[in-house]
Order: C-alpha cells, then sequence, then structure tokens
C-alpha cells in the first residue's frame, strides 16, 4: 500500500505563486509515476504532468509546462511549482500514482492523495 498526502495549498493573489507537495509512504517502490491533477467545481479533473518515480523524467499536460513545474526530492516527496497563479487555476489539487505504465496509460491510478485546495483571487 501507498499513501500520498498533498500540502502546501491556501489562498493567493493572482500572479503569485505556490508550491505544492506530496509526500508518499509505504510500499513506494510500487509506483511508477507521480501525477497531479486538479479539479474545479463542475468541470471534470484536469491532468497537469507527471514525474517518473525511476529516473524522474517529467511529462505535461497541453498548455501546463509553462506556468507549472513538477519534482522531486532525493526522499520520496514530489512537488508542483505553481507560478503566475491566475483565477482560473483555482482548484483542489490532486497527487495520484499507478503501478505500472500500462495503468497510466489506462488512466487507472491506484493511489490518491486526499487533495489540497488552492484559490487563487484576483
Amino acid at each position: 500500500q501507498v499513501q500520498l498526502v498533498e500540502s502546501g495549498g491556501g489562498l493567493v493573489q493572482a500572479g503569485g505563486s505556490l508550491r505544492l507537495s506530496c509526500a508518499a509512504s509505504g510500499f513506494t517502490v510500487s509506483m511508477y509515476c507521480v501525477a497531479w491533477f486538479r479539479q474545479a467545481p463542475e468541470k471534470e479533473r484536469e491532468f497537469i504532468g507527471r514525474i517518473n518515480w525511476s529516473g524522474g523524467n517529467t511529462y505535461y499536460g497541453d498548455s501546463m509546462k509553462d506556468r507549472f513545474t513538477i519534482s522531486k526530492d532525493n526522499g520520496n516527496t514530489v512537488y508542483l511549482q505553481m507560478n503566475s497563479l491566475k483565477p482560473e487555476d483555482t482548484a483542489v489539487y490532486y497527487c495520484a500514482a499507478p503501478t505500472s505504465y500500462g495503468k497510466l496509460l489506462k488512466g487507472e491510478f491506484e493511489y490518491w492523495g486526499q487533495g489540497t485546495q488552492v484559490t487563487v483571487s484576483s
């Protein structure tokens, strides 16, 4: 089992920055990658990007790479750096992990964090 815990959300003014953390614990070697998603009220969940657990390669969703950066420390924490935030970035942000590349392709993420709220004021 893997546990994912997000932190770092909060209220920020437009144009500001936030860094979210996703702390992984448990059987982390089973994770293929850690991905970040967000979901705004009454909108579908949106893929932000992912970082491979082994190797650290990163991949981003369309239009995400210019303001969002995913990184990982030498331990079990993945970060989402968000810059030049806009009110439309307001959402609950989640980290999630699949256990294989095949499950990633299917969109099957076995492990999810509880989410952290990010609110961007205009």
